[in-house]
């Protein structure tokens, strides 16, 4: 893939997010701050720091916060594929909670879209802790399957 296809799929991504950031109230609480790092065919990486609305009771990242993201970055993966503007229902997501991050922690959401059916997508995320600048201890993984069919 040239660089000129990759900058035209990041810059795709970049508008679905912002028009996502618009529409839902779950994404802007989550998410205002995520930037996209990089967006190639069936993958996307970004980043984002957390703040006080990230956290749960005991200063932790909230669960359903790891949860919201995979969500969130399973989609983008998808819409990587082949530049698509909707990106499924979500028809399984699973969540694995390794370890935690706090306030202020820098967080990179890696994404990759493993298969890009005529209805159905799956994809894997990975939420890792950014140390000196790069990706670090794995704070959660999880898999999201999306019914993608187009009607």
């Amino acid at each position: 893939m040239g660089s000129s296809q990759g900058d035209e799929i990041k810059i795709h991504i970049e508008a679905l997010v912002a028009r996502q950031l618009e529409r839902s109230p779950i994404y802007a609480l989550t998410l205002s701050a995520v930037r996209i790092v990089s967006a190639t065919r069936g993958r996307v990486v970004a980043r984002t720091v957390l703040g006080k609305n990230h956290m749960n009771s005991s200063g932790g990242l909230h669960g359903s916060v790891s949860a919201t993201i995979v969500d969130w970055a399973g989609g983008m993966a998808i819409a990587t594929w082949d530049l698509r503007d909707k990106t499924g229902v979500s028809i399984d997501i699973h969540v694995r909670y390794l370890a935690s991050a706090k306030e202020g922690d820098e967080i990179e959401i890696a994404a990759t879209a493993d298969k890009v059916g005529g209805s159905v997508g799956f994809t894997s995320v990975v939420i890792s802790k950014v140390v000196d600048g790069e990706a670090g201890p794995v704070v959660a993984s999880g898999t999201h399957t999306k019914y993608v069919k187009v009607r």
